[in-house]
């Protein structure tokens, strides 16, 4: 008799358990919780750091003074008052690195970096998709950093809430064809937006001050792949 309800209970605790499995599951689906390798069905596109990041940094300063390369981290900073990366930009300063030999303009694209945004880093974009159709808009997409906050541009589409010292695995999906924009932190689905257009595109990122920028902003960024769609 003791042994049966032994058996009894175990097989309750083991329906239990599988119970709170599929609850747990259903759950994070539900919120956008699931753990996704976004890399299935794409193959990944051979980068040489030598010659595939061109450094866009304040043009009066040299790029030691903005960015460095440690042990597998760039690390990029700029400051407010900082000169435009060319002297005949009237853009904001930024120190950004812009991926090149791989423009795309049609099939679905893919950016993979891991990322770190210090404390007190704040108004500026730290990943950038570049291109798009019209007068009004040069970009895709930004990603951008407001008192610890990762946004989609300066809106209220949250990505993260507390993006500040900690190291985040960032993956971006552009598909041309559905003109559709997926963002993934940490694996996790975190935005799905229209494109905004355009004909010729390119990834970037670093810091390049927006609006309300702090004084003094940094990223630092390792890993990064580039992915096309197989």
């Amino acid at each position: 008799m003791a042994r049966h309800q032994k058996v009894v209970v175990s097989g309750l605790v083991l329906l239990a358990l599988a119970f709170f499995m599929v609850f747990e599951i259903g759950f994070q689906r539900a919120w956008g919780y699931e753990i996704i390798d976004t890399t299935i069905g794409f193959d990944q596109v051979p980068l040489n750091i030598s010659s595939d990041f061109e450094i866009q940094r304040p043009y009066d300063v040299p790029q030691s003074a903005r960015y460095s390369f440690v042990d597998g981290v760039h690390e990029l900073w700029v400051y407010s008052t900082d000169k435009p990366h060319t002297p005949t930009s009237n853009t904001k300063p930024r120190t950004e690195i812009r991926i090149l030999g791989h423009n795309y303009s049609s099939g679905v694209w893919q950016f993979e970096g891991y990322g770190y945004v210090p404390k007190g880093t704040s108004g500026v974009c730290i990943m950038q998709i570049f291109g798009a159709s019209g007068d009004h808009h040069a970009t895709t997409l930004m990603l951008r950093v407001y008192n610890g906050t990762l946004k989609y541009y300066n809106t209220d589409l949250v990505l993260d809430p507390n993006i500040y010292d900690k190291w985040f695995q960032l993956n971006v999906i552009h598909d041309l064809e559905a003109k559709k924009v997926m963002v993934f932190i940490d694996g996790v689905h975190k935005l799905y937006v229209n494109d905004r257009g355009g004909n010729a595109h390119h990834f970037k990122f670093g810091v390049y001050a927006q609006n309300n920028d702090s004084y003094y902003m940094e990223s630092r960024w390792k890993g990064i792949k580039i992915f096309k769609k197989c």
